[in-house]
């Protein structure tokens, strides 16, 4: 594929998600009275927050849940909006930076385990078409791996752009007072990225070096009906001991694709793996 020339700038950005479409990652896990319901989608921040208790109500009628759930799902959603909101119009720092991006999660019975890098930089990059392409590749057949592959990307990004927020906000604390403008790297700053020019040029969103060939190797696995019950019972207790812990490894997707709201994303060129 042919990769967009991306126009890197030592400049700050205002925040938003680095991709080609600006949509907030939402991941719900409830439980009320021994019934528990979890979820993974993405929003769009610009939409009415009128859509979040239609949404809460359309889902809970759906999945036949109890009542109870309407209130609850319809605050997690608000409240992870807020946070996304909460960055909005503050400065961030993208230019000349790739993150890594790891994935380890399972899929009903896909065991997936990728790392690679991805361009911070590029605002046309496209996780829902990498998630396509990854799941071609790799003749994954489950429809429901894909979105949960560009989820748990997006996830991530947003992580990092969080702290690009926090990388700008240091910088310019730093450098009160001084005339002109200093540009601070993220990776000097604590965060754990690395300089895409020197690596590899200008082009490429995603990105695995021929030399790392064995050691980006994505990993499919397909489990039997017994060690996906063991995985869930352990990810039940793991629940049941601490609930408010975010599981970051081996998360159970369930994903309906009736409440997968991934809007429509402009198809990105910049995607290439080596």
């Amino acid at each position: 594929m042919k990769a967009p020339a991306s126009t890197f700038s030592k400049a700050p950005v205002k925040f938003r998600m680095p991709t080609a479409d600006n949509l907030v990652p939402i991941r719900l896990d409830i439980e009320i009275d021994g019934q528990r319901f979890k979820d993974a989608f993405t929003w769009n921040p610009s939409d009415p927050d009128s859509e979040v208790a239609v949404f809460a109500k359309r889902t809970v009628k759906d999945l036949k849940l109890p009542q109870a759930f309407i209130t609850q799902i319809a605050s997690s959603i608000q409240l992870q909006l807020a946070e996304f909101r909460s960055f909005e119009g503050q400065d961030m720092y993208t230019g000349e930076k790739i993150v890594p991006i790891k994935l380890d999660l399972r899929v009903n019975h896909t065991l997936i385990k990728d790392q690679f890098l991805w361009d911070l930089n590029n605002f046309e990059s496209d996780p829902e078409e990498f998630a396509r392409t990854f799941c071609r590749d790799l003749g994954i057949e489950d429809p429901e791996v894909g979105p949960a592959v560009a989820f748990a990307i997006r996830e991530q990004l947003f992580e990092v752009a969080t702290q690009s927020v926090a990388s700008a906000r240091e910088s310019r604390l730093s450098k009160k007072g001084r005339r002109g403008f200093e540009y601070v790297p993220a990776s000097k700053a604590g965060g754990a990225v690395l300089d895409l020019v020197k690596l590899f040029g200008h082009k490429s969103s995603v990105v695995r070096k021929r030399k790392e060939w064995e050691v980006y190797e994505p990993i499919v696995d397909h489990l039997s009906n017994e060690e996906v019950d063991a995985l869930e019972a352990r990810e039940e207790r793991n629940f049941r001991f601490n609930p408010n812990k975010s599981l970051l490894r081996a998360v159970l997707f369930r994903l309906p694709l009736l409440h997968i709201l991934i809007l429509h994303c402009k198809k990105s060129d910049g995607i290439i793996t080596f």
